[in-house]
C-alpha cells in the first residue's frame, strides 16, 4: 500500500494501472483465504487479525481510490470493509499477542474507519468509534509505555474538535441530534428557466487547498476543506445495503458519467506542490470544462508599496515553507522590493486563465484577487470572502470560516451568525424549504440581469457552480443587512463585480432575508428599512 500512496495523485494514466493490478492481487488473496480458510487455520495457524489486516488494506485501497476519483461509491465500499472488520471482531485478539506493533495496526484501522464515517456523515457511529479508540489507546499506552502516546491523544483531540465544529445542532421531538447532509441532492439546484441561454461548461476538476493556521483538522483535512469537498459532491447512493456478500472485492462498475468533479485535496502544500497539481489539472482538463480552485489560507500581505502595482504587488495567500528550500536553507528576502516567495499571488494564476477558471478565496487577504486581469478572454470568476469579521464571528474562526460555511450550508451559516446554537427539526425543514424558493429567485435575478458580466452566465449551466453562485449572492445579501457587519471589508466581493442593485442589494432578496430572520425569530439583528445604512 505504501508504494501506491507514493504514486503521484495527478496524471490519471500514471497511477490507474497500478491500482488496477493491486485490486487484482487483493481480489485473489481475499478469495483464496475464503476458499481455504480451514486449512489455513489448522495447518498454518492463520489468525483472525491477519484476515482483518487484509480487509483493512482493501478498505484503505477503496478509500484512496475515492480520493483519486471523487466517486463516493468507492467510499461506500471502504465503509463496507471497515464495518465488516468491526462486526466480525477480526482485531479482537490483537491485545493478547503482546506485540505493540500489532495494536498500532488496530489503532490505525480505527482512525481510517473514523475518516470514512466522517465523510459519509455517520456521526452517531463516529462517536461510538471515538469512544472505542479512546479505550484502545488507554489500554495500549498503559500496557506498553510507548513514546507515541501524545500522538494518539492528539488524534483523539482532533477528531473530537472536528465533530463539534458545526455551530448549530438540529433536534427532533425526542431531543436527539439529527444529522443532515449538505451534499447535492437530486432536485436540489434551481432549474434553469425554459429558453434561458447559459454556458454549457461542466465543472471537471477542483483543487481544494487548506492552509489556515489553527483551524480544526483531522487526517490532513481542515474543516473548510471538508465542507467544500462535500459542496462539490452529489449525495451518494448507499451501496452497502446492496452488497449481499461482504467483502467479495469485486471492483464496482464505474457510473455511466462522472457524478462528481474530480478533486485534489492539498493540505498545507508548498508552492511547488500546488503549482504541480495545478499544472497537471490544467493539462488534463477536457474541452468545455472548468477548473475550480478553492483557497482556504492565511493571508500574506505586501511588505511595502511599490510604484507600479501589478499582480504580484498585493500579496495573496500563504503556501507552506517546510519543503521549499534553496541550497538547503529557507531563502530569506533580502529587501522589501522582493516579493513574498511562499505565497500564491494572483499573478501566479494568470497562465491558467487560458481555460475556464472558477476561483474561490477564503482568506484575510482575499481582496488581493480582485486585481485580476482576464488576459485570454476565457470565462473567469473569483468569489472572495470578507477580509474582516465582527469579533463574535472571528472568535469562532477556529471552527471554520463563515464564508465557506455559507457556500456549504447557507442555513447553518445564517443561524450561526444570528447566534443560534440549536434548532428544532420542523423549523429547520421549513426554513430549508423557504430557502429553495429564495434560491430560485436569486437564479432569476442573475439570469435576467441586463448588466451582469457574461462570465457568471457561462458558468451557470453547471449545477455545482450555479449553486455556489446562488449561495454566494445569498451570503452577500444576508451580511449586508446584518447589523454587526458594518464595514465594506466585512462583505464578500467578486471579480468581475456583480451589479449590486440587481443582485445582492435587490429589494426582493432583502425582503427574503428579513422573512427568513423572522421565521427564526432573529429579525432584530437585521436592518429592516431598505438601504438606510448605506
Amino acid at each position: 500500500m505504501q508504494s501506491l500512496e507514493d504514486l503521484p495523485q495527478y496524471g490519471h494514466k500514471q497511477w490507474q494501472s497500478y491500482f488496477g493490478r493491486t485490486f487484482d492481487v487483493y481480489t485473489k488473496l481475499w478469495k483464496f483465504q475464503q476458499q481455504h480458510r480451514q486449512v489455513l487455520d489448522t495447518r498454518y495457524g492463520l489468525k483472525r487479525w491477519q484476515i482483518g489486516e487484509v480487509a483493512s488494506k482493501i478498505g484503505q485501497l477503496y478509500y484512496h481510490y475515492y480520493l483519486r476519483t471523487s466517486e463516493t461509491s468507492y467510499l461506500n465500499e471502504a465503509f463496507s470493509f471497515y464495518s465488516a472488520i468491526r462486526q466480525r471482531s477480526y482485531y479482537y485478539q490483537v491485545n493478547k499477542e503482546g506485540r505493540p506493533e500489532l495494536v498500532v495496526k488496530k489503532l490505525r484501522y480505527y482512525a481510517r474507519y473514523i475518516v470514512v464515517c466522517l465523510l459519509l456523515n455517520k456521526m452517531d457511529l463516529v462517536k461510538i468509534l471515538v469512544k472505542e479508540l479512546s479505550d484502545e489507546i488507554e489500554d495500549y499506552t498503559q500496557r506498553f509505555n510507548t513514546e507515541d502516546q501524545l500522538e494518539w491523544n492528539l488524534v483523539l483531540q482532533e477528531v473530537a474538535a472536528f465533530i463539534e465544529a458545526d455551530p448549530i445542532v438540529i433536534l427532533n421531538d425526542n431531543n436527539s441530534v439529527i444529522v443532515t447532509s449538505n451534499r447535492l441532492l437530486e432536485g436540489g439546484v434551481p432549474p434553469l428557466e425554459q429558453g434561458m441561454v447559459v454556458g454549457q461548461l461542466v465543472l471537471a476538476d477542483a483543487l481544494i487547498i487548506g492552509n489556515c493556521n489553527n483551524q480544526v483538522k483531522f487526517s490532513e483535512l481542515t474543516i473548510d476543506m471538508f465542507r467544500m469537498l462535500q459542496a462539490l459532491e452529489r449525495e451518494p447512493v448507499n451501496l452497502t445495503t446492496q452488497t449481499s456478500k461482504q467483502g467479495t472485492l469485486e471492483p464496482i462498475e464505474k457510473p455511466a458519467k462522472r457524478e462528481n468533479p474530480h478533486k485534489y485535496l492539498l493540505y498545507k502544500p508548498t508552492f511547488s506542490q500546488l503549482f504541480t497539481f495545478l499544472s497537471a489539472s490544467f493539462k488534463e482538463l477536457p474541452a468545455n470544462s472548468v477548473l475550480l480552485i478553492y483557497l482556504s489560507a492565511t493571508g500574506v500581505f505586501p511588505a511595502g508599496h511599490s510604484v507600479y502595482e501589478g499582480p504580484f504587488d498585493f500579496g495573496g495567500v500563504l503556501t507552506n515553507t517546510n519543503r521549499d528550500v534553496v541550497n538547503g536553507e529557507t531563502m530569506q528576502k533580502r529587501n522589501q522590493a522582493q516579493k513574498e516567495m511562499h505565497c500564491l499571488h494572483p499573478g501566479d494564476l494568470f497562465p491558467f486563465t487560458r481555460k475556464p477558471l472558477f476561483v474561490i478565496v477564503d482568506s484575510s487577504n482575499s481582496a488581493a484577487y480582485k486585481n485580476f486581469t482576464n488576459m485570454f478572454g476565457q470565462p473567469l470568476v473569483c468569489l472572495l470572502s470578507p477580509t474582516m469579521y465582527p469579533k463574535s464571528v472571528q472568535d469562532q474562526s477556529q471552527r471554520g470560516s463563515l464564508f465557506t460555511l455559507f457556500l456549504y450550508s447557507p442555513l447553518l451559516a445564517f443561524s450561526s451568525v444570528c447566534g443560534l446554537n440549536s434548532m428544532r427539526q420542523g423549523l429547520w425543514e421549513r426554513a430549508q424549504e423557504f430557502l429553495c424558493k429564495v434560491y430560485r429567485d436569486i437564479g432569476q435575478l442573475i439570469t435576467r440581469s441586463r448588466s451582469i458580466d457574461q462570465a457568471f452566465l457561462q458558468f451557470f449551466g453547471d449545477e455545482f457552480l450555479r449553486l455556489l453562485l446562488i449561495r454566494f449572492v445569498f451570503c452577500s445579501a444576508a451580511l449586508r443587512l446584518h447589523k454587526l457587519f458594518r464595514e465594506c471589508r466585512s462583505f464578500p466581493e467578486s471579480y468581475p463585480e456583480l451589479p449590486r442593485q440587481e443582485t445582492v442589494e435587490s429589494s426582493l432578496l432583502q425582503k427574503h432575508v428579513i422573512e427568513l430572520a423572522t421565521m427564526l425569530e432573529v429579525q432584530s439583528l437585521f436592518w429592516n428599512d431598505g438601504l438606510e445604512t448605506y
